[in-house]
């Protein structure tokens, strides 16, 4: 491998996810999409060192992965330490395995309540099963950089565990997306936070700016001249730069912030255009500033 290659990967990390069926491989996933990793599920063991070539290739593009191993691809399982030395032989890649645990009885009751059969013992009961995959898993256990056991730990303190365990890592960002709005159209589904600000004057009844949005100068001006809407940013900036670390705090990886007006197409655009502005010279925090209507009505 050229030097030019080690340089390119340096940063690069490699998490398997991997451990018990049942003992919350999905959240650890879900948890790892949500910090920035490409999340693949289900890889054969033997195709880690291609993958490892797309990471090198990327240049710094693909710079966290994790896969997801379990038995399902148990004809290839074998092959899993084979692929992981090959991968630290031969590329500048960061390796950890995280390896998800619980107990016989806990891991029972979860089969029972989800009703699910048990991939090594479809026709037999659970715990056979379990206790014949705990036998096949137990020198990859004991070889795991991370062993988490979930038998006491709800979804949400599980997810806690793994971000706080991988959010350190270089390129974790915190996404802000603002949207501006009109309610006329309906509230964005997917927002965190709404704010209304029909209560501003509203440049629709400025015949000259009526066929404009808040993009314009002119309207942007005419939002932005008012007592009212100056004293409103202040008090929503501290709002937000109270809310925002705390989204993140959770283990959130983004946040999205609906303003909206009558039409969407005046106040809201130009308060969104504003509140981009402000929050987006964080360096920890990506922003990006859409608007959903504000060209629904223009022709």
């Amino acid at each position: 491998m050229s030097e030019n290659s080690s340089i390119a990967t340096a940063t690069a990390t490699l998490i398997i996810i991997t451990g018990m069926s049942g003992a919350g491989k999905t959240i650890a996933v879900q948890s790892l999409e949500d910090l920035g990793f490409f999340c693949v599920d289900n890889l054969p063991p033997v195709l880690i060192p291609k993958f490892a070539e797309l990471i090198e290739q990327s240049k710094g593009k693909i710079a966290k992965v994790a896969l997801v191993i379990d038995l399902r691809g148990r004809e290839f399982f074998t092959a899993l330490s084979e692929s992981l030395n090959y991968v630290k032989d031969h590329f500048t890649i960061h390796c950890e395995i995280l390896f998800l645990d619980a107990s016989d009885a806990v891991l029972v009751q979860r089969y029972k309540e989800s009703r699910r059969r048990h991939p090594l013992a479809p026709e037999g009961m659970p715990l056979d099963g379990i206790r014949l995959e705990r036998k096949m898993l137990e020198e990859l256990k004991y070889s795991a950089t991370q062993v988490i056991d979930t038998s006491s730990l709800k979804p949400a303190v599980l997810k806690e565990r793994i971000i706080a365990r991988f959010s350190h890592l270089e390129g974790s960002q915190f996404s802000v997306n603002i949207t501006s709005f009109g309610f006329k159209y309906g509230i964005p589904i997917d927002a965190d936070l709404v704010f209304d600000v029909r209560f501003l004057p509203n440049p629709h009844y400025v015949e000259q700016l009526r066929p404009r949005t808040g993009q314009d100068s002119d309207v942007y001006d005419y939002v932005m001249k008012w007592p009212e809407t100056q004293s409103f940013l202040t008090k929503l900036l501290d709002m937000l730069h109270f809310l925002i670390p705390q989204y993140r705090k959770e283990g959130k990886s983004q946040v999205i912030i609906g303003i909206g007006c009558t039409g969407g197409k005046h106040r809201s655009v130009a308060i969104s255009e504003y509140l981009g502005k402000m929050l987006g010279a964080s360096e920890t925090e990506v922003v990006s500033v859409s608007h959903r209507d504000a060209d629904r009505d223009r022709h």
